[in-house]
């Protein structure tokens, strides 16, 4: 008996090596857990076995049990790296919509072809769906959706009005040479504003602001108006064409002020006839408005600038809150929740099955999952930008395996010594 007593002792020994040897092998992966092996004694007896003489059979494993405290936490500059502080696992499902869903501490998380969050195993992260505030409004395993960035946001708008309010110089000298746009010296300021078409495309609108000369005599005198007024002509362009008005004019847009420097002409918005984005062949209708402009002895400015029109915003950035809320934002300026990212409990944690990959499914002793969001009850809050490694301690586990390998060597010795002792015995002769 002796023996297999020993044996027992060795193949417990080996296991518990083994899992050490595990655990040191996964000190550098991500959401890694830990496990401890436990043993039990075991005894051979019956009911009319005396207490007294029962003699011990060795031992055997009991249970290879998982350890869920928190791994180490590294920052890193992907907001999309999320960790879990606190209880708690990300949910993520392969196959797309129809696959297991399975379990995860891991949350190096990354974007597909198909603009999905996924970790490094393509399977989907799961969050659940809001509304526009970031509520939201489906929850259980029913609620459960993949998250997908969307590309763009919104629908492009064409810019019908141009609102501007600058300010010219009383000063200015007027040129005086005819205007051409590609000479610096034919006028005295300029503006840019970008516009856009139907489409979303986006066009500059380019102002060119010329000071008018004041009308002379029959010997070559200026004019000074009576009235102290003066006057600028404005030349504005889309890329290449120039802008017409009444009816194909181009003519430019006169600006008159008072001796006071205050705007008397145009008074509100003068329309263009003939603004063809380049992608149509059709005009779209386009105003600019000076109201608020003013003339004075400062330099030239601009005080205030305008348009009403908006293009499909492209996707520039991704956040995630405390709360596990993730919000997109567009170069447009508009921003949207896409959803909370799904934290899924268990009342037995131990009880999960390690799939590998650091994942985890439930079983009948982990109990079902229980699904809800970050910084509510038993769930912890999402870290972004956060990695959570290993919760290997390789000084702990170092010291473990060594104790793991003199027990070893020790039934080793036993089973060598109940070999001697056996060898004798058969020695004996008559």
């Amino acid at each position: 008996m002796s023996f297999y007593t020993s044996l027992s002792g060795l193949q417990a020994s080996q296991t518990d090596m083994s899992v050490i040897s595990h655990n040191l092998a996964n000190v550098g992966t991500n959401g890694f857990k830990k496990s401890r092996a436990e043993f039990a004694d075991v005894m051979a007896a019956n009911f009319s076995t005396d207490p007294f003489k029962q003699v011990g059979s060795g031992t055997v494993v009991k249970a290879n049990r998982q350890e869920f405290k928190e791994g180490n936490y590294t920052s890193t500059s992907n907001a999309l790296d999320l960790a879990i502080s606190g209880d708690g696992f990300f949910t993520v499902q392969a196959g797309g919509t129809t696959g297991t869903l399975q379990y995860t501490r891991n949350g190096s998380f990354q974007v597909d072809t198909n603009n999905y969050v996924t970790d490094t195993q393509g399977n989907r992260v799961q969050v659940f769906p809001v509304d526009k505030d970031g509520n939201v409004t489906s929850f259980g395993s029913d609620g459960l959706t993949s998250l997908q960035l969307p590309a763009t946001s919104g629908t492009p708008v064409a810019t019908k009005k141009v609102s501007m309010a600058i300010n010219l110089s009383s000063t200015a000298v007027a040129p005086t040479a005819a205007f051409d746009r590609t000479n610096m010296g034919t006028y005295n300021n300029t503006t840019q504003t970008k516009i856009y078409d139907t489409t979303g495309n986006a066009m500059t609108l380019t102002n060119y602001y010329v000071r008018a000369p004041l009308p002379v005599d029959a010997n070559g005198n200026a004019i000074q108006p009576a009235d102290g007024s003066s006057n600028w002509l404005v030349y504005s362009f889309v890329g290449d064409q120039q802008m017409t008005t009444n009816g194909g004019s181009k003519d430019p847009i006169k600006m008159t002020f008072d001796s006071g420097g205050s705007l008397k002409a145009p008074t509100g918005a003068t329309k263009f006839d003939n603004f063809t984005p380049r992608t149509s062949i059709i005009s779209q209708p386009l105003s600019i408005d000076y109201t608020g402009s003013s003339q004075s002895g400062s330099i030239f400015s601009v005080a205030s600038r305008t348009q009403d029109g908006k293009a499909v915003g492209l996707l520039s950035g991704v956040s995630v809150g405390d709360d596990g809320l993730v919000t997109a934002s567009f170069s447009n300026g508009e921003t949207a929740a896409l959803g909370k990212v799904a934290v899924a409990t268990f009342v037995n944690m131990p009880g999960l099955r390690q799939e590998g990959n650091s994942y985890w499914e439930a079983t009948g002793k982990s109990g079902a999952a229980k699904f809800g969001t970050a910084n509510q009850g038993a769930y912890g809050a999402i870290r972004s930008s956060t990695i959570e490694g290993s919760n290997v301690d390789i000084t702990e586990e170092l010291v473990n395996l060594i104790a793991a390998q003199r027990d070893f060597q020790a039934n080793a010795k036993a089973l060598d010594t109940s070999s001697q002792i056996s060898q004798t015995i058969f020695n004996i002769r008559s």
